[in-house]
């Protein structure tokens, strides 16, 4: 015996959302999109030409596809059209994949994507599933959609622009000594592109002169000389007309480079760096995006992605646009040692008022008694406040020598005090604790800033709450990016352009939180109707109802 199956049977569409379990995904998704006010859409209404999708529903079924590890969107499309969950979030609504792919990457859809994970963090508050005294920060890169080799580095670009720089030079001063076109400038001036058009007009004048005569000219032996004549200038034309064009690309280039070394050509925001994933073990390095989070319990509460390869210099613009767009700042910001240094404790301290937990690059190895009992170190040495010196090991006084403020490539600069050994001649043990040449005595640098960052943050670690919420750092942030790239296999980006790129992470990031919060969530939804025949009842006596008023 059989359940009754006949697929020529005529039946009556039902709601879909019987068919979905009770703490389905869908309803999660639902729910965030229907608490974004109204207004934040506003932007995407008109009044002129056809009927548009509701952007709603748009972010709904992209949210779909993300959490189900569907990021095409010919396969969003499809999956609007056989997923009962996506059928029921557009209510049977089918838009084409192109319209998908323009909406997800429309400038308007990031508002509505900040909103998002505003409401969202608003309700995970309000459950209880997260605390609000901490954020957990870190970086990881992520491939961008841009051809591994079609790389420009900027050390390159100088070193070509440079080499052109010289070639011009040295042909126009070739060109001026033969006398084939008149001197525009000094030997010593360079020739800039208003000069570079002048040298190409009079070679032009003088190749078009030439011309004339040639067609002027009935002697065969006369053309044949000026022809000659004409090859040299007609090369210099060609040359000079390379040179200007090569010039205005390498400074198009440096206006891509910015404060990076190198760029891809089929992306230009994308830097190429050195990726985890280097199957070959040698160092590959490829186009991609440092994407930096800001996490709590493992959810991610904001984001943003920089064309930095290093993590330290991203910090700080971070931070401001947590507190710009997403909310404000809490009171424990907690970070890895890749993060830590003067500049960004000083910010976080003075500028943010709040309580960095960053351990800085020497501290798991200052922690160790190899660190603690070598006597060459100079954390080592026993200071003497009143005479402002330090004692090497040799028990010679190495004393204050003079003030240096040192500027890095950023332009941060750091107020150091130099010290200086009274004499290492003769020292037994100099091998073992300078590299200073012979004839030199070795020098020290001190920071004050820094060494008292050092030890507030030493502090803070070996206080009890402090340490316990900086060692949940392990746990809490870094298993989002293993979720990213191995659950929801979300392991390269499918679109160009850092704006692009942040709201495609957006509805990665996104799909994430709502993943987690569907295992999580202690409040599951109640199903309307649970029983499918009961709702099958009740239309049966809707149409019976709609047909009695039909014949009267």
């Amino acid at each position: 015996m059989y359940k009754n199956y006949n697929t020529k049977q005529m039946t009556l569409s039902l709601n879909l959302e019987v068919y979905l379990e009770e703490n389905d995904i869908a309803f999660a998704i639902d729910e965030l999109i229907e608490s974004i006010p109204d207004n934040i859409f506003s932007s995407f209404e008109h009044k002129m030409g056809t009927s548009s999708y509701h952007p709603r529903m748009m972010m709904k079924l992209i949210l779909c596809g993300y959490t189900q590890s569907v990021f095409s969107g010919r396969k969003i499309e499809a999956m609007s059209k056989d997923s009962i969950r996506a059928m029921w979030l557009t209510q049977n609504q089918f838009p084409n994949f192109r319209t998908i792919n323009r909406f997800r990457v429309n400038p308007l859809v990031q508002p509505i994507l900040q909103e998002c994970f505003v409401q969202f963090r608003t309700q995970l508050v309000f459950q209880q599933l997260i605390d609000e005294d901490a954020i957990f920060i870190d970086g990881t890169k992520l491939e961008a959609n841009a051809n591994k080799y079609t790389f420009v580095w900027k050390k390159s670009t100088q070193r070509y622009e440079e080499s052109l720089r010289k070639k011009s030079k040295a042909y126009y001063q070739q060109l001026v000594k033969e006398q084939i076109i008149p001197s525009i400038c000094s030997e010593d001036e360079e020739l800039d592109n208003e000069q570079l058009d002048q040298i190409i007009n009079n070679l032009e004048e003088k190749v078009t002169d030439l011309s004339e005569k040639i067609e002027n000219s009935s002697d065969t032996q006369v053309r044949k000389e000026l022809r000659s004549e004409r090859k040299e200038p007609k090369k210099a034309l060609k040359a000079f007309s390379d040179f200007i064009n090569r010039k205005n690309r390498y400074k198009i280039q440096h206006e891509i480079f910015r404060n990076r070394n190198s760029y891809s050509k089929t992306d230009h925001d994308a830097t190429f760096m050195r990726m985890k994933d280097d199957h070959m073990m040698n160092g590959q390095l490829k186009p991609g995006y440092n994407v930096q989070i800001a996490t709590n319990h493992q959810y991610v509460l904001a984001y943003e992605t920089f064309p930095n390869p290093t993590d330290f210099k991203t910090m700080i613009p971070f931070l401001n646009t947590i507190k710009k767009s997403y909310f404000d700042l809490p009171t424990y910001i907690v970070i890895v040692s890749g993060y830590g240094s003067e500049e960004n404790y000083q910010a976080i301290l003075d500028e943010f008022e709040r309580i960095p937990l960053i351990t800085y690059t020497m501290y798991q190895k200052e922690q160790t008694k190899k660190y603690k009992q070598n006597p060459f170190i100079p954390d080592n040495w026993t200071y003497n406040e009143l005479e402002d010196t330090y004692n090497c090991p040799n028990n010679q006084k190495v004393k204050f020598k003079n003030y240096s403020t040192r500027t890095d490539k950023y332009g941060f600069k750091r107020q150091l005090k130099m010290y200086e050994c009274e004499s290492c001649l003769d020292c037994p043990i100099r091998s073992l604790c300078t590299r200073a040449k012979s004839n030199k005595n070795r020098v020290i640098q001190k920071n004050g800033n820094w060494e008292y960052f050092k030890a507030h943050v030493r502090e803070l670690l070996r206080d009890d709450i402090t340490g316990k919420i900086y060692r949940q750092r392990k746990i809490d942030v870094e298993p989002a990016f293993g979720n990213l790239k191995a659950n929801l296999a979300f392991n390269r980006l499918s679109v160009r352009g850092k704006n692009k790129v942040s709201q495609e992470l957006g509805f990665a990031f996104m799909a994430l939180n709502l993943r987690k919060l569907r295992k999580n969530r202690k409040d599951k939804r109640p199903k309307i109707r649970k029983n499918k025949h009961f709702e099958m009842t009740l239309v049966i006596f809707e149409c019976l109802f709609y047909f009695k008023r039909l014949l009267g």
